[in-house]
């Protein structure tokens, strides 16, 4: 079995600056893969475990699909998604567990506090259904009924939908799953290197499961993600989310994809890492790219006012290490952050 990433196989990838010194780094691995699966950058140890994290709920989307169940818009959307738990989200949760015939005590995430904070307040307390992984756990049951599965067991590794996604995983990252374990809703999450990761993005325009998903991801970016943040801005057009301990994916029009992991586990120079690797290869306006960087990364304050940045390192921004020339723009934008539980 490949071993996990640890720190020899990781190079400084994002700084963080205040008043002019730097006073925080982090390290990790990141691969960048082109559309035909060639690997165009790669950092680090990109051959090394990590677990993918909610990053993987792209491919257990596709096996959902693929096992039969009828998701379309909004409600694909949920079942990839890590909801902050506004009634909105919680409304498209509890129609695909009608449409199962089911409520959420059917559900089997943990209970939880909404994320989004208006929600949080108005709260009666913690409930499966406001947890980020409902809209999963609910197409997952969904799934089930459909292809008349047990419902009790839905979150064993053993059961036929765990088994379909292990599948799905494998075929997605041209790699054999070598280990598993438990990701924090309580399913099944699959240990993979970040070359299959990224490789399993640069798939997904090229299968029709895939391409339906990302095409419901671009028209309902708001129901996919973020503690805080779904943007959308012209000249990006690009799909991506993360995953905990600082996993991230990304997804470029032209097929290109990155996926990275930081070794510290945080999550905050995620988008500033991705997005100049994706600019570094051509694969986005390094303008737009650095707009929306500069829109959902929390800035660095002192006293109430900017005092510096979070940026990636300059080697990240070509394989030169000189910025790259700016492209035509293209399309919108998808940019998503996740927290903890994810």
């Amino acid at each position: 079995m490949a071993d996990a990433l640890g720190a020899e196989g990781v190079v400084e990838l994002a700084v963080l600056e205040r008043s002019g010194m730097i006073e925080s780094r982090h390290f990790g691995a990141a691969v960048v893969t082109a559309s035909d699966g060639s690997i165009l950058r790669e950092l680090g140890d990109g051959a090394a475990l990590v677990y993918g994290r909610s990053t993987l709920k792209f491919l257990q989307a596709i096996t959902l699909l693929r096992t039969g169940v009828s998701l379309e818009g909004e409600q694909l959307v949920l079942a990839t998604a890590s909801h902050i738990g506004t009634q909105r989200h919680v409304g498209i949760v509890e129609q695909i567990l009608e449409r199962a015939g089911l409520s959420d005590e059917s559900l089997q995430c943990p209970v939880d506090y909404p994320q989004d904070a208006a929600s949080r307040h108005s709260a009666f307390g913690k409930r499966r259904i406001t947890m980020n992984c409902s809209g999963k756990h609910a197409a997952f049951l969904l799934a089930c009924v459909h292809n008349g599965w047990p419902i009790e067991t839905y979150l064993d590794p053993v059961h036929p939908l765990q088994q379909a996604i292990r599948a799905t995983v494998e075929e997605f990252t041209g790699e054999p799953v070598e280990h598993s374990g438990t990701d924090g809703c309580g399913t099944p999450v699959f240990a993979v290197t970040l070359r299959g990761l990224s490789r399993s993005m640069a798939r997904l325009p090229a299968d029709p499961d895939g391409e339906r998903l990302v095409a419901a991801i671009r028209t309902h970016g708001w129901a996919l993600d973020s503690a805080a943040i779904a943007t959308v801005i012209d000249g990006l057009g690009v799909v991506a989310k993360s995953g905990a301990e600082g996993v991230f994916v990304a997804l470029a029009p032209n097929g290109t994809s990155v996926a990275l992991k930081v070794i510290d586990g945080s999550m905050r120079a995620s988008v500033a890492i991705g997005l100049s690797l994706l600019a570094s290869v051509g694969a986005v306006d390094a303008t737009a790219a650095a707009a929306v960087t500069a829109a959902v990364t929390e800035p660095v304050l002192g006293g109430g006012l900017p005092v510096g940045l979070l940026r990636a390192v300059d080697a990240l921004l070509t394989p030169t290490g000189r910025p790259p020339r700016a492209r035509t723009p293209e399309r919108g934008v998808c940019v998503v952050r996740r927290t903890s539980a994810d």
